[in-house]
């Protein structure tokens, strides 16, 4: 059997795995602006520690439902009866830790926001650093954020290289866009 190398890769493999192909052609990559979108992605990828990706898409939208549409405002005041209600949702990952540290997070960018605005300068003035030094930042910073975790936030973000192979049609259509992204992004 053959070992797939990248995500590009799984993606391709559209008949056993659709549910990447639009993850991988429209997302992954793909720079965020918007802070609940950040969050979004944070929350997706802190549940997926020790789960397959593909486990954690497929439960998107109950994720979406179950944290308030990833509204960092509304899950930041997410008290011991959400964190039972979600304990006992079946729709997502009913993991202790994952969920009180979504909360804590949510809360935690609450004051960088009001610290620098948004998540996205948070993440702007931090660029650009190394895999490592992001971890660091990101420990210090944040409940819950090895450095698997911390890289594929940062690689499906479009902080850090190698969310596609360069021969991957997805990756020239992130290229278009880097123009207007880099602008915002110090380099």
């Amino acid at each position: 059997m053959e070992v797939e190398k990248s995500y590009c890769d799984v993606a391709k493999n559209s008949s056993t795995h659709k549910v990447h192909k639009h993850y991988h052609d429209h997302e992954y990559g793909f720079p965020i602006d918007d802070d609940d979108r950040l969050f979004e992605r944070l929350v997706l990828e802190i549940n997926q520690a020790g789960l397959s990706w593909e486990t954690i898409l497929k439960k998107k939208e109950n994720f979406y439902k179950a944290f308030a549409g990833f509204s960092i405002d509304k899950v930041s005041r997410y008290g011991e009866k959400q964190k039972l209600r979600l304990m006992h949702d079946a729709g997502i990952i009913r993991n202790r830790l994952k969920i009180e540290a979504t909360i804590e997070n949510a809360r935690r960018i609450k004051k960088i926001q009001k610290q620098c605005g948004s998540f996205k300068n948070w993440l702007n003035q931090q660029h650009p650093k190394t895999k490592e030094e992001w971890v660091k930042v990101f420990k210090t910073e944040f409940k819950f954020t090895g450095g698997e975790i911390v890289n594929e936030f940062l690689m499906s973000t479009g902080y850090l290289k190698g969310a596609h192979l360069t021969t991957c049609e997805t990756y020239n259509k992130i290229l278009r866009l880097k123009p207007a992204w880099f602008a915002l992004v110090k380099n």
